[in-house]
C-alpha cells in the first residue's frame, strides 16, 4: 500500500504559501509507515518545531489500474474519508533551499491519520463535500471539493500514468487554506459533510 498526494489542489492554499498555481496535479507518495489510523494520538517528532496541519478528502483505491482515462477514474473508488498530511515546514523550507526533495518533511512516521471510510454512494454529491478541521474546538480549515484544482477523476487518471494504482493504496487530494501550527497537547477534529471522523490528540 502507498499513498499519492497531490499539492498546490486548492488556489487559496497555494497563495497563502507563495507557490504557483499548477497546471497539473502535483504529486507526491508517502509510505505506509506514514498512516496512523483509529484515531491513535499523533506524536510530535523531535526533528520539527513547525509541524503544520493539512486536511484533506481521501480517496481509497478498489482496484488495480494503469492508464486510467478520466471518464473511467470513478470506477476505481468506492470508499472516501479524511486525513491530516503532517508537515515539518521548516524542515520542507530547508530542504527546498537548497534544492533538495522534502520527503523528510511529508513522509516520516505516522504523517498521515487518516479516518474510517465511508461508501461513496453515502454523499449526495461528490463535487460538493464540505470538509473542515477544529483544533481545540476552533476551525482552523474548511473546503468544499467544488474548490479544487484537479478532480478526483482528473487525479486518479492523471496520477495512472506514473504509477499503477493498487487496492487499498490512498489518495490525499488537496488540502484547503488555513494550514497551521499544531502544538502538544492540541485535540484535531475533521468532519466530511458533517460527520466527525477525526479526533485525536496531539502528544
Amino acid at each position: 500500500m502507498k499513498i499519492i498526494a497531490i499539492g498546490r489542489n486548492y488556489a487559496d492554499h497555494a497563495k497563502e504559501l507563495n507557490n504557483e498555481l499548477p497546471d497539473k496535479p502535483v504529486l507526491f507518495l508517502m509510505p505506509d509507515t506514514c498512516v496512523l489510523k483509529n484515531n491513535k494520538p499523533f506524536y510530535h517528532p523531535s526533528f520539527s518545531n513547525d509541524i503544520h496541519h493539512e486536511i484533506e478528502i481521501v480517496l481509497k483505491v478498489c482496484k488495480e489500474g494503469k492508464f486510467i482515462a478520466e471518464k473511467f477514474a470513478h470506477k476505481y473508488y468506492e470508499e472516501i474519508g479524511l486525513g491530516v498530511d503532517f508537515t515539518a515546514r521548516d524542515v520542507q523550507a530547508a530542504q527546498k533551499a537548497k534544492g533538495l526533495p522534502w520527503e523528510i518533511a511529508k513522509a516520516f512516521d505516522n504523517a498521515a491519520p487518516v479516518s474510517e471510510f465511508i461508501a461513496k454512494t453515502a454523499f449526495e454529491d461528490l463535487k460538493k463535500l464540505n470538509f473542515s478541521l477544529l483544533v481545540n474546538n476552533q476551525l482552523k480549515q474548511s473546503g468544499n471539493s467544488s474548490q479544487m484544482l484537479h478532480s478526483f477523476e482528473q487525479i486518479i487518471s492523471y496520477a495512472s500514468q506514473y504509477f499503477t494504482l493498487k487496492k487499498g493504496d490512498l489518495i490525499f487530494t488537496g488540502t484547503p487554506a488555513g494550514v497551521g501550527k499544531v502544538n502538544i497537547g492540541d485535540t484535531l477534529k475533521g468532519y466530511l459533510d458533517g460527520k466527525e471522523l477525526l479526533n485525536f490528540e496531539i502528544k
